[in-house]
């Protein structure tokens, strides 16, 4: 390893050895005592690279000149990589993936929680790694990000709208996405159909800084049972615009089976609180789960514009396995489902206990909870809105019961810390913790520890070639707390 610093010219670093992986796709070496952040690099690989942000104990790098490939490297195989926001490892082969990302909840359940992970699971892979997501949301903006064949172009009237993705750190950027590999057709086909109708109709894309123009945002979901919600979020339209959009989409796409258009005329995107217009079919979508013993042998789930719903179908349905198999549940337990969403564990599982009783603080996601109870014939589970720490309390408890197992499936911040403190004073036998991120739920486990012992560990890949990873955790009561337990 040779450096170059002179003056204020940039330091170079050759022959770094490349040892570990990092969120945000980015490659981690050592030069010394220096971390460096390298961006596209793969563990193995070996690069000369040129430090781009420096600080105390850590620079960030790009790769000038790739020595030699690591054995995990493979080529990317969307257009869009490394200026696209997502699928920021597709880089790396998708068993490496798995590999670093087992590496990743281990490390974090060790160093911030002290857990053994001798006997973690191994993490339970995606069959699909193209195509997998059941929800897009694409954003139009009237300032597209130009690359640098752009920028060297001397083409004159180029076209500055786009319909795409957010360039990661910039806010009033869009990239203009030509093919996506998260969705399945007719995703693509849709986002390209009402880009270019916009174009021929000259209707105007949305400015992201002073917040004008016609069109802002369009949202596709789909599900396993084919059908398709397309939603048009407008801006300052005029009802002669949105007819004709909507019109195109209904004649082009008779597949759909919810089109949906809202008016948004707030600063931010959020369209909780805005009205939903049904153009045409319903105002909701199905999805269902095969669970044994169901009505028809499915769960069904009502998808609306604003439901929470796991955005990888089949991966949900195998987590929600992984979910009630770590409960170990008999038919008698009173189940406690925190953060519970539309209620799909809840009603998932219901068939296999006495009751189930969920806390969401989302009014609309109590809504569909219950709404998929009714639809389900489903008569024992109680779901109740609001924030999980004003609602949990001793009173709860005393008018619903102690419960056996609590399942707890909490947002990437974790579990308040008055949430824990309940959980440690209903003393419940089981607890199964489901997490989007391995750190927050590491540092709940660690006050978890005063009373429960972690049994099973298993982690659960929703989203194939990004950093994200879902971890399932069994938490037992230990004794003498525990009177099942013998010592």
């Amino acid at each position: 390893m040779s450096r170059n610093r002179r003056n204020a010219e940039p330091i170079r670093i050759t022959g770094l050895s490349i040892i570990d992986i990092a969120e945000e796709g980015k490659g981690v070496g050592r030069a010394d005592e220096l971390v460096v952040f390298v961006d596209k690099a793969v563990p193995g690989d070996v690069v000369d690279i040129r430090v781009v942000k420096k600080k105390k104990n850590f620079a960030e790098a790009i790769i000038e000149n790739l020595q030699s490939k690591s054995e995990f490297r493979k080529d990317p195989f969307c257009s869009h990589f490394g200026t696209c926001g997502g699928c920021k490892w597709q880089h790396m082969d998708y068993d490496a993936q798995l590999k670093f990302k087992q590496k990743n909840v281990e490390a974090a359940l060790q160093r911030l929680a002290k857990i053994d992970t001798s006997k973690m699971e191994p993490i339970l892979g995606s069959t699909a790694n193209q195509y997998y997501r059941n929800k897009l949301e694409y954003t139009f903006s009237n300032k597209r990000w130009l690359d640098a064949a752009d920028m060297s172009s001397e083409e004159e009237g180029r076209e500055m709208n786009a319909l795409g993705f957010h360039v990661p750190l910039r806010f009033d950027k869009i990239l203009s996405i030509e093919h996506c590999y998260l969705q399945a057709e007719p995703s693509n086909r849709l986002r390209l159909a009402v880009r270019d109708y916009a174009l021929q109709h000259q209707l105007s894309f949305y400015d992201l800084r002073n917040h004008e123009g016609a069109l802002r945002n369009l949202i596709i979901r789909t599900s396993s049972t084919g059908e398709i919600m397309v939603v048009v979020v407008f801006a300052y339209a005029e009802q002669e615009q949105i007819e004709g959009l909507m019109e195109h989409l209904k004649s082009s796409f008779p597949e759909i089976t919810s089109l949906l258009y809202i008016l948004n005329q707030k600063k931010n995107d959020t369209i909780f609180d805005q009205e939903v217009m049904v153009y045409s079919g319903r105002d909701h979508i199905f999805e269902q789960m095969p669970v044994e013993g169901a009505k028809d042998g499915v769960v069904k789930f009502k998808i609306g514009p604003k439901s929470f719903y796991q955005t990888n179908s089949h991966q949900a349905y195998e987590l929600y396995k992984i979910t009630k198999e770590f409960a170990g549940l008999k038919g008698n337990e009173l189940v406690y489902d925190l953060y519970t969403g539309a209620g799909t564990i809840a009603n998932f599982i219901a068939g296999s206990v006495k009751q189930v009783v969920g806390i969401e603080y989302v009014p609309t996601a109590i809504e569909d909870a219950k709404f998929n109870a009714n639809l389900n014939e489903i008569n024992n589970t109680l779901f109740y809105a609001g924030d999980m720490k004003d609602i949990l309390t001793t009173d709860f408890i005393n008018l619903h019961g102690k419960p056996d197992v609590v399942i707890t499936d909490p947002p990437r911040a974790g579990m308040h810390t008055d949430v824990v403190v309940r959980l440690l004073e209903m003393e419940a036998e089981k607890i199964v913790y489901v997490s989007c991120n391995a750190a927050t739920q590491a540092r709940d486990l660690a006050l978890l520890k005063e009373k429960y012992e972690v049994v099973r560990i298993k982690p659960v890949d929703m989203f194939p070639h990004t950093q994200h990873v879902e971890n399932v955790v069994l938490l037992q009561l230990r004794a003498p707390n525990n009177p099942k337990i013998k010592l």
